[in-house]
């Protein structure tokens, strides 16, 4: 299994980047959180994110944070600080009046299937009090439901549930993705998925397979039509299907 790289010398990274983003005046949104979570477990320790946090206050530009942890929770003073003194690009100042936006990822909302595709990572009710929390305290907060999982999440049903329960918690918006699978070797997401499904949905295997054929991505006229079910959905609950 692979291990996890820190990487201590971010914050140095992201100083020289700021500055020269800064001093140039391109004061665009910064991501935590688009390629791994930002608040793993170790974070706790390291607290690499949190500098990141103090570094983006300190020039001044906004962030927008996807988790899945109640960690963030430790940095919504620094959050408000960053949202209260961060510059927002003109062609965004009419839509949005602070720079902070804090997103939630889901893959499904029920428990038992989230113990089977996604462990270790805090369960669904944690991420949604969390969103909750966040929102009653001034964010604006949105779902990613990112990776759907194909004939067991992305159904008419249970989008509707999830978009439903994240209005419930407060959601500004949601977005949602198919999910995308890559590699052969054994630590890889395309083996391992496949594993978990051979284990507990073996009758799901084939019409997997025959979705993503050889590529590492669903079919287009599938992806076109998951993205017309959240689009409808999303419309009956009243929330917006993107950030602004």
């Amino acid at each position: 299994m692979p291990g996890l790289a820190v990487k201590i010398n971010g914050p140095e990274v992201l100083v020289r980047q700021l500055k020269n983003r800064a001093r140039k005046k391109e004061y665009a949104f910064i991501a935590l959180g688009s390629a791994t979570d930002p608040y793993l477990p170790v974070e706790e320790e390291y607290k690499i994110t949190q500098e990141f946090l103090r570094i983006i206050l300190r020039f001044h530009f906004p962030v927008h944070v996807l988790t899945r942890s109640p960690l963030i929770l430790r940095d919504l003073d620094l959050l408000r600080k960053i949202g209260e003194k961060a510059i927002i690009s003109r062609e965004l100042q009419d839509r949005l009046d602070k720079g902070v936006i804090i997103s939630f990822s889901f893959s499904t909302m029920d428990p038992e299937l989230a113990s089977i595709f996604e462990p270790g990572a805090p369960e669904p009710e944690l991420r949604l009090e969390t969103m909750r929390k966040c929102k009653e305290a001034g964010f604006m907060v949105g779902a990613v439901f990112m990776p759907l999982l194909p004939y067991l999440t992305d159904t008419e049903e249970s989008l509707d549930y999830m978009i439903g329960r994240v209005k419930n918690q407060g959601a500004d918006f949601v977005l949602a993705a198919a999910l995308t699978l890559f590699g052969d070797g054994p630590a890889d997401c395309r083996t391992r998925y496949y594993q978990a499904l051979q284990e507990h949905f073996p009758e799901k295997v084939p019409e997997t397979r025959a979705l993503f054929g050889k590529s590492f991505a669903p079919s287009w006229k599938y992806q076109r039509e998951l993205y017309l079910r959240v689009k409808n959905l999303s419309k009956n609950h009243k929330i917006r299907n993107s950030v602004i």
